[in-house]
């Protein structure tokens, strides 16, 4: 099983200007703690179970650029890209930007976009209607997937076009970089990781996460595809400490809510935990910390990952 770090929050102290350095340091450490996976969310403001909409939050794909520099040897990824944010082909040509200065690093995520209020914000329209939000995101990864590989691509589709259009250079890797879909619709966002996606991403329990394996298994077979090509990820949010007295300290001193939609426990309760997940059928556990708890992480490297370390 291999690990990934995942930064939702960008509450580095009080400084916007020690926001880039704090988040390298981050994806720094996470490469040499034997984590694979360093991704952002692809926001303009902050959702609510993770912080208040007034925080500081950088531009997904501005951040991510900048760590492709500065990191050597982990996999970075947007978790994941709306698809209405940016046109298509803008976004193809970004992509292929980053995996060039990653030296092939780069996991594309994409989605079907969700957070209405973010949309208002900006000015985009949002389609209220998920199976239209998702029915552009297919007819977009089919545009980008095209810019990658064809050496001029002209596409006519219901929401997208291109026409001659060149993008120079494509990706390192090849035949493209891995795409992975991120959400957990079970009629169209899992039967569209089965038709285009090398990787999907969920959230839930460990029952609700092998369920959703179990219905990408039933698209996969529908649409003749090997369900194992898939990488299957999930992501879940820690409090983590090393016993039950310091996690009831550490809950209060990071006013952990009530409902925290992740998962607050001891170094054996996660492991536990981290093991269902496991034996659910992840491949990839995609992990965040409180407010950016540096001791959760440090915990998950030294304390939690050994006991998943193959071989």
């Amino acid at each position: 099983m291999k690990f990934g770090i995942h930064n939702p929050s960008w509450l580095f102290g009080t400084e916007p200007a020690g926001i880039f350095d704090a988040v390298k340091a981050k994806a720094q450490w996470a490469e040499n703690h034997g984590f694979a996976w360093f991704s952002v969310m692809d926001h303009l403001i902050q959702i609510a179970n993770v912080g208040a909409p007034d925080e500081p939050f950088v531009e997904g794909w501005t951040i991510l650029t900048a760590l492709a520099a500065v990191t050597e040897r982990i996999r970075l990824a947007t978790l994941v890209s709306s698809v209405h944010f940016r046109n298509p082909a803008h976004l193809a040509k970004i992509a292929a930007g980053v995996d060039q200065i990653s030296r092939g690093r780069l996991t594309f995520g994409i989605g079907a976009g969700w957070f209405e209020a973010e949309y208002k914000q900006y000015g985009w329209d949002f389609p209220p209607k998920p199976a239209t939000r998702i029915a552009q995101m297919e007819e977009a990864i089919k545009l980008i997937l095209a810019l990658w590989s064809e050496p001029r691509t002209t596409f006519h589709g219901k929401y997208f076009h291109a026409e001659n259009a060149i993008l120079e250079p494509k990706p390192v890797q090849k035949p493209h970089p891995p795409l992975m879909i991120g959400g957990g619709g079970e009629q169209l966002t899992l039967r569209a990781v089965a038709r285009y996606a090398n990787a999907c991403n969920v959230g839930g329990t460990p029952d609700q996460v092998r369920h959703k394996f179990e219905v990408l298994r039933r698209h996969c077979e529908t649409q003749k595809r090997n369900y194992d090509e898939v990488e299957r990820t999930n992501v879940i949010g820690f409090v983590l400490a090393r016993d039950e007295a310091a996690l009831a300290a550490k809950r209060q001193r990071l006013e952990v809510p009530t409902q925290f939609m992740g998962f607050a426990g001891t170094v054996a309760q996660v492991t536990d935990l981290i093991g269902k997940y496991k034996d659910a059928g992840s491949q990839l556990l995609i992990s965040s910390a409180w407010r950016n708890d540096l001791e959760t992480i440090e915990l998950l490297a030294a304390d939690v990952m050994p006991a998943f370390a193959e071989g």
